[in-house]
């Protein structure tokens, strides 16, 4: 019975993680009105948004224009729940697992966002800082999670490492190369997982690009200087970071 409604939770909050990739970059207020059909603009009625079912009843398709729905919407809802059920199985009903509920479904975010339109919005970034450094001070903390002293370390180091990185680069190359949001977002990773995070995020999201990258490199349809967002190699080394975060400290330490 738990686990169907942390299912349902998860649909709910990945719907409204839709609305919030959809409208953020369009500095739209997420509580601004019904969602409706980015094509016809008709307002979607409750039962054409339960999260996975309506869209398979659907077809993937609008009831009213019958133009294609994109599929990240489908994707996205079931992220969502594959993130809730993951954690509530690990962590079960505790401060933890809303926690990263939290972290989970702004990551959910700040991915599509960032993937398709090349902007970490700051909204969310400034939100995880401050949860991230609140949550520090709780004595009762999980150990994947720093104390105050080292949530304030981690988020000075993770944000002032890539700020220096970009400052060298624009000063050596005389243009932009990563973004401040990037910076923000490994800012608030460190309020989160302290500085020991930073340096293997750093590393493991810099190979996945790359790895990434060099195909269109090879095949010319991306050249040295092309923008690729970067949030979402970030987010998916952090993703690794937790699952392996007690092996990684020990290696470490």
């Amino acid at each position: 019975m738990d686990f169907i409604f942390v299912i349902v939770f998860g649909g709910l909050w990945g719907s409204f993680a839709n609305v919030c990739i959809y409208r953020f970059p369009n500095n739209e207020g997420v509580v601004s009105g019904r969602s409706f059909c980015p094509n016809c603009k008709t307002k979607i009625n409750w039962y054409d948004n339960i999260p996975l079912i309506s869209y398979i009843v659907l077809g993937g398709k609008c009831r009213s224009c019958k133009k294609k729905i994109s599929i990240q919407y489908f994707i996205v809802e079931t992220l969502s729940i594959i993130l809730f059920t993951s954690i509530y199985y690990k962590f079960g009903a505790s401060l933890t697992t809303l926690y990263l509920i939290i972290l989970s479904l702004s990551f959910l975010i700040i991915f599509f966002i960032d993937l398709k339109h090349f902007i970490i919005p700051n909204v969310l970034t400034f939100f995880l800082m401050i949860i991230g450094f609140i949550k520090s001070f709780d004595p009762n903390l999980n150990s994947m999670f720093p104390n105050y002293m080292n949530s304030l370390i981690g988020g000075i180091f993770g944000y002032g490492i890539i700020w220096s990185i970009i400052f060298i680069y624009k000063a050596i190359r005389k243009k932009e190369g990563m973004g401040l949001g990037d910076a923000k977002l490994f800012g608030a990773i460190g309020f989160w997982f302290g500085w020991v995070s930073i340096p293997f995020i750093i590393f493991l999201s810099s190979i996945t690009a790359l790895i990434h990258v060099i195909p269109s490199l090879l095949n010319r349809s991306k050249n040295i200087s092309s923008q690729i967002p970067f949030g979402p190699y970030i987010i998916l080394a952090t993703l690794i970071y937790v699952i392996f975060e007690s092996n990684i400290k020990s290696l470490i330490f």
